[in-house]
C-alpha cells in the first residue's frame, strides 16, 4: 500500500523479519494488527514486500515518536508481540527512524 507522505520530518519503523514454520494463526493476527494499527493516533501509512528468500520488510510511518511508543504498548499489539517471539518469528529486526529528508524520481 502506497500513501502520500506527509513533508518531513515524520518516523518510519522498519521492521525485517523471517518466519518460522509454526505459523497457525499468523495470517489473522497480521490482518488484525494491521486494521488496528491503522486506526492509531499518528499512524501515516505503510509499505511491505516479501523477498524471494521470505524474509519480510515492512515500514510503517508515523506522525511523531510518542505515536510510535502508544502503539507499542496497545494492549491486543503486546499480545500479539508475545505471541510473535513465542511462535512466529525465527528472527526479527525493529528500527525507528526520523525522516529528515525525502526525494526521489518517478517517470511520468
Amino acid at each position: 500500500m502506497t500513501f502520500t507522505r506527509p513533508e518531513p520530518p515524520y518516523y518510519a519503523v522498519i521492521i525485517s523479519s523471517a518466519l518460522t514454520d509454526d505459523l497457525d494463526g499468523y495470517d489473522a493476527m497480521s490482518e488484525r494488527m494491521a486494521e488496528l494499527g491503522a486506526r492509531q493516533p499518528g499512524y501515516l501509512g505503510r509499505e511491505s514486500q516479501t523477498g524471494p528468500d521470505g524474509r519480510e520488510l515492512l515500514v510503517i510511518y508515523y506522525t511523531d515518536a510518542e505515536s510510535i511508543a502508544a502503539w507499542k504498548q496497545d494492549a491486543e499489539h503486546l499480545e500479539a508481540q508475545r505471541l510473535g517471539k513465542e511462535r512466529w518469528y525465527a528472527d526479527y529486526r525493529i528500527e525507528v527512524a526520523r525522516v529528515e529528508r525525502v526525494y526521489g524520481f518517478e517517470r511520468a
